[in-house]
């Protein structure tokens, strides 16, 4: 599971890119009780997601002519241009550069070969989030796909991840978890969904972030109250507990899981 143990290949920190701030507080923070704080003006308009005091998230208003609305997941690397150079030797892109941020960290953001984007932080004085698998912060990750098999090799050879399946419950197939190398299932953070090479561009390849929820039907009630718009209905999977996908009122995709209770 996720915890703020950040090591190598972990997910370590994420981020919404929205054209206003300021409707994304009040989306964020009527459904998880987000407050923003701002990193300050030599930030450039950057700031924290806070769940009661604890840096749930980063968040920054992004022209939608300059990047449309979306999250995206940092990954933790000791050597940030060292990874930009795998992502490179191995048909990704890199989109911006590695730069220092402050004294907090090194950060460079990709496109892997599907054209999927996803960043990197090796840290300085941010080690990474504060708060992780619990209620109103992020529990868990899944890669959108249109390439599972070459999409892990990508990653592995950028991150060195590993992999265990399972069955859906249903017998439709296998899903595949993802863990750091060298941590074991326990350290499972995420999955990944294939997506037919046909869908339409709304529906994939992308990252799409999971945010725990103590009653998953209420919060999609909420959401929409909210403005945002359901995507995938809520779905229960046996052992794992209820879920559903949605997109905030700019159009940035996430989910939110209530886990099964655990006997």
């Amino acid at each position: 599971m996720l915890s703020t143990r950040f090591v190598t290949g972990s997910p370590n920190w994420l981020d919404l890119g929205t054209p206003d701030i300021e409707a994304a507080t009040a989306f964020y923070g009527g459904l998880f009780g987000w407050t923003f704080q701002s990193a300050g003006p030599e930030a450039g308009g950057y700031g924290m997601f806070q769940l009661d005091g604890k840096t749930a998230a980063g968040g920054m208003q992004v022209p939608l002519e300059q990047s449309p609305p979306g999250w995206t997941v940092y990954f933790q690397t000791p050597d940030a241009d060292a990874t930009a150079q795998a992502v490179q030797q191995n048909g990704g892109s890199v989109m911006f550069e590695p730069m220092d941020v402050f004294d907090l960290g090194r950060m460079v953001v990709f496109t892997d070969p599907s054209g999927v984007g996803f960043a990197a932080w090796q840290p300085g004085r941010n080690k990474g989030l504060d708060v992780v698998n619990d209620t109103g912060s992020l529990c868990w990750l899944e890669l959108n796909t249109t390439a599972p098999d070459a999409a892990l090799a990508f990653y592995d050879k950028v991150f060195g991840w590993e992999t265990t399946s399972m069955p859906f419950p249903d017998g439709s197939g296998m899903y595949t978890m993802i863990n750091p190398a060298g941590e074991g299932a326990e350290a499972m953070f995420g999955g990944l969904v294939p997506v037919p090479a046909d869908a339409p561009e709304t529906e994939g390849p992308y990252w799409l972030p999971y945010f725990e929820v103590e009653d998953c039907d209420a919060a999609v009630a909420k959401a929409e109250q909210l403005g945002g718009r359901v995507t995938m209905p809520v779905v229960e999977a046996e052992g794992v507990g209820r879920f559903a996908s949605l997109a905030d009122p700019a159009g940035a995709r996430f989910a939110m899981m209530q886990p099964a209770a655990q006997e």
